[in-house]
């Protein structure tokens, strides 16, 4: 039917995080282990607007930053004394 788009299913579980600017925008992360590949996926409500594909040996170091950034957010807080 002419103006009708094609519904594509996700292809395999993964995660959902929600932007902190508003529930239409997300992140989603797919794991592809038969390509050795994390795949990070932005979506604006049901379209996906953009991809990387992270190579798995590289993920502890992407979880390393991410631990990091999030410790250090928190000495921060514990600083100022709002944590």
């Amino acid at each position: 039917m002419p103006g009708m788009a094609t519904v594509v299913p996700f292809p395999r579980p993964g995660e959902m995080f929600l932007d902190a600017r508003g529930a239409a925008r997300a992140l989603r992360v797919t794991w592809h282990h038969e390509a050795s590949v994390v795949v990070l996926s932005l979506w604006l409500d049901d379209t996906c607007t953009g991809t990387f594909r992270l190579r798995s040996e590289d993920t502890p170091a992407l979880i390393d930053a991410l631990t990091r950034g999030l410790a250090q957010g928190y000495d921060r807080g514990a600083a100022s004394g709002t944590a």
